[in-house]
């Protein structure tokens, strides 16, 4: 039996794309605080308001908002002068309920698992040190620095030594090596560069 993949060349996303995809949609952390303080804000403006309009229907004002100051304020004010406030207060609005919405940037940088169902994730801070540690184990290597960036890694190597094509081989495949070992998706590629230890 054929299916859709097997006809059509490339039409499956390969497992480690398709983990990467899992791996950054489970590790981008919620904005819990914010959402938790939007919910919180809506909900207690929303119930005063709404016990404030019934008890007034009612015929028994709780007293909670001032109403009836509110509706003569509105009725003596000019609507060009409350357009900058109420543009400001809804802009704030907007931007309160995005930034709960909207999930968050993931400190974490995936690692590949062989179960489908487990995420794991190491930190950049982390990853930065063990890639650092692994470049300082080239000899002729004094100091390593590491930067992840959004498609490299970026591995700076103070030495004493004369600059050779070797030693790049060597941090390069030192540092491929421990990503490898560290199993991490989507990392990128390795680019190290080679400066002179200040005399």
């Amino acid at each position: 039996m054929t299916t859709l993949q097997q006809i059509l060349p490339g039409a499956a996303a390969t497992p480690r794309l398709t983990g990467l995809r899992r791996a950054n949609r489970a590790l981008r952390p919620a904005r819990t605080v914010p959402g938790a303080v939007v919910a919180i804000a809506l909900t207690a403006g929303m119930g005063l308001t709404t016990a404030e309009l019934v008890s007034g229907l009612l015929g028994a004002p709780l007293g909670w908002l001032p109403v009836n100051e509110v509706v003569e304020l509105a009725g003596k004010t000019a609507w060009p002068k409350v357009s900058t406030a109420a543009l400001v207060v809804a802009g704030a609005g907007v931007l309160m309920v995005l930034l709960a919405v909207v999930p968050g940037t993931s400190r974490l940088v995936a690692v590949e698992t062989s179960d489908p169902l487990i995420v794991i994730g190491i930190t950049r801070p982390g990853l930065r040190r063990t890639l650092a540690a692994a470049a300082q184990q080239v000899a002729g290597v004094d100091k390593a620095r590491v930067r992840l960036r959004r498609r490299t890694i970026e591995v700076t190597v103070v030495t004493d030594a004369e600059s050779t094509g070797v030693m790049l081989r060597q941090v390069g495949s030192a540092v491929g090596d421990r990503l490898a070992g560290v199993g991490t998706l989507g990392t990128g590629e390795v680019v190290v560069r080679l400066r002179r230890k200040a005399p």
